[in-house]
This record gives structure tokens, sequence and C-alpha cells, in this order.
């Protein structure tokens, strides 16, 4: 893999990945303390762990996530057994957050999960082939070979299917061994796969793409906000378009259809009640032109709706 790790292996869908990088090594009496706003995979992972001691902190916050780590390590030592291993605890992150497009305070995190001796697992899934050059959020923050566990998706910047837990060669090792989803899938069929191999040549190969995302997510946040839209606290190509009302999203979706601008709304369950919003998605194949093209449709319906 491009970020660089000791031991990697593939799976069907990122979905999947969470569940057996979670569920695989955390049982009923261990810990895990989890980001709010994580990823729908993390928390089904945790309820399928059947995990009955569990910390939800709120979103980046480093102070409540220090706190629940205290209250771990006090845990810990109330549910450790004479002769056992001690609970696992575990802090698990999105690094990019898929909804609104900001990015997890990981060296806090690093730095806290070391001080108190927890794990730390991070979906990469919006890093990789965005980040540190297109190597995800480790090479970001300059922490790679920190993390015990990375897991990514192959359905995002690399437009395929399948999902990637990398660490530790002993770690992936296990997985392979223990991890009843992964046992019981089919695996990926030559095309995907072959698809994905060349995705990561073109990557190694040069950052030219990389880059030309990121000056389109710049140019289009730019439009965006030059216009009167709300981007939100996006610090990635994720570039919400925040409407608040449900039916609001909906309507402005469809409209924008109805002008060849293809953008689906995201709202309740996907986010908060009242936090709906128009979630835009450029890519390195985006022109100038293609992007114009777009926000014009945007100021139109925007103007049509009383947003802007």
């Amino acid at each position: 893999m491009i970020i660089g790790a000791e031991a990697a292996f593939l799976l069907p869908g990122g979905f999947i990945a969470n569940i057996v990088a979670i569920a695989t090594i955390v049982g009923k009496d261990d810990i895990v303390i989890s980001d709010e706003l994580n990823h729908a995979s993390i928390i089904d992972a945790i309820k399928l762990a059947q995990v009955k001691n569990k910390f939800i902190y709120k979103h980046k916050d480093m102070g409540e996530l220090e706190v629940r780590l205290q209250e771990s390590v006090a845990l810990v030592k109330t549910l450790q057994k004479s002769g056992e291993r001690a609970p696992i605890i575990l802090i698990i992150s999105d690094g990019v957050f898929s909804m609104d497009g900001d990015i997890a305070p990981l060296p806090e995190i690093v730095a806290l999960a070391k001080q108190y001796g927890a794990i730390t697992m991070v979906d990469d899934a919006h890093g990789e082939g965005v980040l540190g050059q297109g190597r995800g959020i480790a090479h970001h923050f300059n922490l790679k070979g920190q993390l015990d566990i990375e897991v990514g998706t192959l359905s995002k910047a690399f437009g395929v299917l399948g999902g990637v837990i990398t660490g530790k060669k002993e770690l992936i090792e296990y997985y392979r061994q223990k991890g009843r989803p992964y046992l019981f899938s089919t695996g990926l069929s030559v095309a995907d796969t072959a698809a994905v191999i060349k995705g990561i040549e073109i990557l190694s190969r040069s950052n030219g793409l990389v880059k030309k995302l990121w000056s389109n997510a710049k140019y289009l946040r730019d439009g965006f906000i030059k216009l009167g839209f709300d981007t939100g606290q996006t610090e990635t190509p994720i570039t919400p378009v925040m409407l608040g009302d449900e039916n609001l999203a909906k309507e402005f979706s469809a409209k924008l259809l109805a002008r060849r601008v293809f953008a689906t709304p995201i709202k309740y369950p996907m986010v908060a009640l009242g936090k709906a919003r128009i979630r835009a998605m450029p890519s390195a194949v985006h022109s100038k032109k293609d992007l114009d093209f777009g926000l014009s449709a945007f100021a139109a319906v925007g103007k049509e709706l009383g947003v802007i």
C-alpha cells in the first residue's frame, strides 16, 4: 500500500473492514472510546462486538477525550481479573469526517493514547488518495507507524470497491485468522483488483492528480462562499452546502438534477436532524468549465428557493 504500513489485507468493502477491525479484537469487557460523529460502520461494529463499556466524546473535543480516558483507566482496574489480560482501551476516530469534511486532531489523539495506554484506530476512508500527498492522514500529520490500526476503502479516491486494514504484521495475521466477516466473504473480482493496483501505481508515480483535486476543491468552495452559501467547517475536498431543513435539501437536489447537476441530499439519519445539506464532491477530472457549470446551477436553485 502507498501508506507504507507493515502489513495489509483486502476485504470486500470498507463497511466490512471496520466491522472486522473492531469486533475481532474487542470483547464485552473491553473499552471503546468513539467520536460522536464517527461513521455508521464504526457504530455498528461496536454494537456487533457487544461492548458493555462504551464512551462517546464530543466531536474532536480532546478535553472530553482525556476525561473519558481517565474514566477508562479507572474502570480497567475494576474489570481486570487475576491472571487475565487487562481490558483493551480502544480509541476510534474517522480521519476525515465524511459529512462535514473536517479532519480529526490525530496528533493529540495519539499523544493521549500513549499517555493512558490506549490503542488507536483510524478510519481513513476519505483521507487516502487525498491527504498527505495521497498517502493518507498518517502522512499528513507525520504519524507514520504511530497508529495501531488504519482502515481504508477503495471505493472513494480509487473509485473501485473493497476495504483495507493495515497495521503490524502480527495484528494483520490475527485478523486473517479470526475475522469472521472476512473469512465468510467473497473476494474482489479480477477486474476490480486490477483497477485498484493500477490506481495505486498512478498515485505512486505522481501527486499531480492530488494537487488538481485540492485546486478544484478550493475553486468550488470559494465559488460557493462568493455566492453566499454556507460550506460549514470543511478542511478537505468534501464540500457541504449547509441547508438545515430536510425537505429543502431534497427539493434543492431535485432541482439541481433538473439542471443536469447530480448532488445528493444528506439528511437525517445520516446527519443530525436539522443539519441537512447538499454534499458536493469535486474530483481531479473536473475542469474549471465543469465547476462553473455546477456553480451556476447552485446559484440559480439557491435564488429560486430563497437560500441565497
